[in-house]
């Protein structure tokens, strides 16, 4: 992921803008940007994203090169490449500093006894849960 700011691009003060390479089978792990939209427009590869709204609901969409995607502020999702060759992903956000929570680093960052109360997990299942941020998952 090649992220570029208002602190690489001065000019830029109102959007970010990023570009996703995937390999195939890899994942761009569940995360959310807790203050900007996200458009995506795919450049080159397939993928499937999911995003996760309220009250449970969950959109699941497949995109190819030419489509164009779309997450809410606030939003959970992830991008997974579903063919045999690397997936390019331009993505522009509506605010021009990049935030991210990863999934992955959201979860090494809590105590194990808080996960398994949270998710009704017996503690020995949430010790195996993440104890470092990824970001991506390989396929």
């Amino acid at each position: 992921q090649r992220t570029v700011t208002v602190e690489e691009f001065p000019i830029s003060t109102t959007m970010a803008g990023s570009l996703l390479e995937i390999e195939p089978g890899g994942l761009r792990e569940l995360h959310w940007h807790p203050g900007a939209d996200e458009w995506q427009y795919y450049i080159e590869g397939s993928a499937e994203m999911s995003v996760f709204l309220a009250e449970g609901i969950v959109v699941t969409e497949q995109f190819e090169a030419g489509d164009a995607g779309y997450a809410p502020m606030g939003s959970g999702h992830y991008i997974k490449n579903t063919g045999d060759g690397v997936l390019r992903v331009l993505i522009g956000f509506n605010n021009p500093r990049y935030e991210s929570n990863d999934l992955s680093a959201w979860l090494a960052g809590n105590p194990v006894d808080i996960l398994a109360t949270n998710f009704g997990l017996p503690e020995e299942v949430a010790e195996k849960l993440p104890k470092e941020g990824h970001v991506f998952l390989p396929g």
